[in-house]
């Protein structure tokens, strides 16, 4: 049975850094077999069919392709339509009041327990929130995530220790559902 995913690339085209064209990476996803390719923004996210396999060995898949292609490892997370729905369904902040660049949601690639973030005082942030998800962060950075204090708190590697973690803006988020609808 055919899927539609989402292929979210985390740190390419930043200040001309491991630079992924996206032309280029549609070809790349086609040449591995997938359809219905698309691209959405230079930031790093795909959509695609595939008729077999997981979110994990697509990823993989998708890791080493660009790896041999670029010269250059790039972590990858791939998610299916239905997740990526249930994750902005989920949204403990009222987005529809809320600006687009107040609003994230961080994917992991394996599940994160509240403890590993307990050391962090909330109260020392507000008016900035975050709250914790299927696999997924929601943050709510009223200045945006650029001048986000709790933003980088959160980014710090020793919280995200062993997880591929990406962050993508509430646009991107609702842009990238109606992307993956069957």
């Amino acid at each position: 049975m055919t899927k539609r995913y989402a292929a979210l690339l985390r740190g390419i085209n930043v200040s001309g850094h491991k630079k992924v064209p996206m032309a280029q990476l549609r070809a790349l996803l086609e040449g591995l077999g997938h359809g219905g390719v698309q691209t959405y923004l230079q930031s790093g996210n795909a959509v695609f069919t595939a008729e077999r396999g997981d979110e994990e060995s697509l990823a993989a898949q998708l890791r080493t392709a660009i790896e041999e292609h670029f010269g250059f490892a790039v972590d990858v997370l791939v998610r299916d339509g239905a997740y990526l729905r249930a994750v902005a369904d989920a949204c403990p902040f009222p987005a529809a009041e809320l600006e687009a660049k107040q609003l994230h949601v961080t994917y992991f690639s394996a599940p994160v327990a509240a403890e590993r973030f307990a050391a962090i005082d909330r109260t020392a942030f507000l008016p900035e929130e975050f709250r914790l998800g299927d696999r997924a962060l929601y943050l709510y950075a009223p200045e945006g995530l650029g001048r986000s204090r709790l933003g980088e708190q959160l980014s710090r590697p020793a919280l995200n220790k062993g997880v591929i973690a990406t962050s993508r803006n509430w646009n991107t988020v609702i842009r990238l559902v109606e992307m993956t609808r069957d």
